[in-house]
């Protein structure tokens, strides 16, 4: 019985897999194991104390465990600590697995003998380069550490070679560390370069990790661009007297920092201001604000307005800005981010400025995030050379699907519009209707391209737009305006005849 339970257990877990059940092990993020040491507390024989590596060392754990990193943080070690604790590491590291990511760093005096470079415990204290085997610990031997782990990614950084404290005895002649190859998929990085002194620094911390702690917490830096930058502060801040120095196996990209992901709203929030700051068009630039009213480009938004309209429209408040034509934005749901496809077709059309080129763009994507803003540059574009209208009885067309026209020619100004008199318009959903009437009325076309019905067609105008007879008024005469008069030809839930009834209504003083 035992033996078939197990059996099935394990035919149950397989089954899981295949079918793609998420498992604890697979949601874990990668192990991040770090040793830190920092040395400042050196008080046997020459080798001198130092004000700064136990600090840089504390300031270096705090970023690595803000990063995810399991951190072992060491300080004034001395030997037998120091070694154990290289041990321990080693070990946790080859339990971690493949995926793992190990870092060493080390704070402190340093020196090469022979080619080889040791870390000095604060109990140092030597009359012969023969004795460093056994009262210091080797780098390579905390690579080998590191490397038998056989993990994917490690990394060993040294600030080290303050001076050189044992400069009077023989063999120890040579200034600065020796250079230390990387082993595959390891990257290695030092405070200054082979055979040249790190300065320990005159602030809290050494100049090296100073500039370490403030660029590995940018997200999404690879761990290149870091030390890169890392070099540029030193140089900048000893003067050229010391440069930082790094080599590189690594088989794979890592960052400490993981970089944010997007916000699919503020993305399409930055977009639409984006396109509607480069257009500076007044009609667009009250749609981003009616679905934008407090973000972040508000403001940003308000002051474009301001220096484009007219005074009579500007001095308007912010609550009268819905009638002049503004319509909600639909709820903010899912933002839709347009691809790069997308956005190629749009650039094309944007730099060439050729109405084929936009009309280009609405053919691949008639819904798509920018087809208001080509629709409203192939309107501004066939005023140059206006295209013919379509014949009113052309067969297989029904009337109600075609666009909102450009421009109402068709509604009868000669005589007086009253709020309360019927208009003499073309649309069968307009004419014969008063203004008064038409307040209350449905829109006949979407107040924006792409909304879906059932969200504006049961709507009556009113609550969309705040109508009432002094709001529409107040949008009336902003139309006689030559600024504001070129918005006749944007897109209106009732048409461009319903536009130029309420200018002529307007330009009669509103009767």
């Amino acid at each position: 019985m035992i033996q078939n339970s197990v059996f099935a257990g394990i035919v149950c877990s397989i089954a899981l897999l295949m079918c793609g059940q998420p498992s604890a092990v697979a949601a874990e993020p990668p192990v991040r194991i770090a040793l830190v040491v920092g040395n400042s507390a050196y008080a046997a024989g020459p080798v001198p104390e130092l004000e700064n590596p136990a600090r840089d060392a504390s300031l270096v754990a705090e970023r690595l465990r803000a990063s995810g990193f399991d951190v072992t943080l060491v300080q004034d070690a001395q030997l037998v600590r120091f070694k154990w604790a290289v041990a321990e590491f080693g070990r946790a590291l080859r339990r971690a697995g493949p995926d793992a990511t190990g870092l060493f760093y080390y704070a402190g005096h340093a020196v090469q003998s022979f080619g080889a470079n040791y870390l000095l415990p604060v109990e140092t204290d030597i009359a012969d380069a023969a004795d460093l085997d056994l009262v210091a610990v080797e780098a390579n031997s905390i690579l080998r550490q590191m490397s038998s782990a056989r993990n994917r990614t490690n990394i060993f950084i040294l600030d080290a070679c303050r001076n050189n404290p044992f400069s009077a005895i023989p063999a120890f002649d040579d200034n600065g560390l020796a250079e230390m190859r990387a082993p595959t998929g390891s990257f290695l990085a030092f405070a200054t370069a082979p055979g040249a002194v790190a300065f320990d620094g005159a602030g809290d911390n050494s100049p090296f990790t100073a500039a370490l702690a403030e660029e590995m917490i940018e997200p999404g830096a690879p761990i290149e661009e870091v030390f890169r930058n890392v070099r540029i502060k030193v140089i900048e801040t000893t003067g050229g007297r010391q440069t930082p120095w790094d080599t590189s196996s690594l088989t794979r990209e890592f960052t400490f920092v993981e970089e944010a992901p997007v916000d699919p709203a503020a993305l399409a929030e930055e977009r639409f201001w984006a396109s509607v700051s480069a257009q500076r068009d007044l009609a667009q630039i009250d749609l981003f604000l009616s679905a934008y009213p407090s973000g972040r480009f508000a403001d940003a938004a308000r002051l474009l307005r301001a220096e484009l309209a007219p005074p009579e429209v500007a001095a308007l408040a912010p609550d009268a800005e819905r009638a002049l034509n503004v319509t909600p934005a639909p709820p903010a749901a899912a933002p839709v981010i347009p691809s790069e496809p997308e956005e190629t077709l749009l650039a094309r059309a944007q730099e060439s400025g050729l109405r084929a080129d936009y009309e280009a763009y609405l053919a691949a994507y008639p819904a798509g995030v920018f087809a208001s803003l080509a629709r409203a540059e192939i309107a501004a574009l066939a005023d140059a050379a206006p295209a013919p209208p379509p014949a009113a009885d052309a067969p297989g067309i029904e009337f109600s699907a075609l666009p909102p026209p450009d421009v109402a020619e068709t509604t009868d100004t000669s005589g007086e519009i009253t709020f309360d008199s019927p208009l003499a318009a073309a649309l069968p959903e307009i004419g014969g209707k008063s203004l008064e009437t038409l307040i209350e009325g449905h829109p006949v076309y979407p107040p924006i391209e792409g909304l879906p019905e059932s969200f504006w067609a049961t709507r009556t105008c009113s609550g969309c737009h705040q109508w009432e007879r002094a709001n529409l008024c107040d949008q009336g005469k902003s139309y006689l305006t030559p600024e504001r008069a070129a918005m006749l030809k944007k897109q209106h839930p009732y048409g461009g005849e319903f536009k130029q009834a309420i200018r002529t209504w307007a330009e009669q003083g509103c009767p």
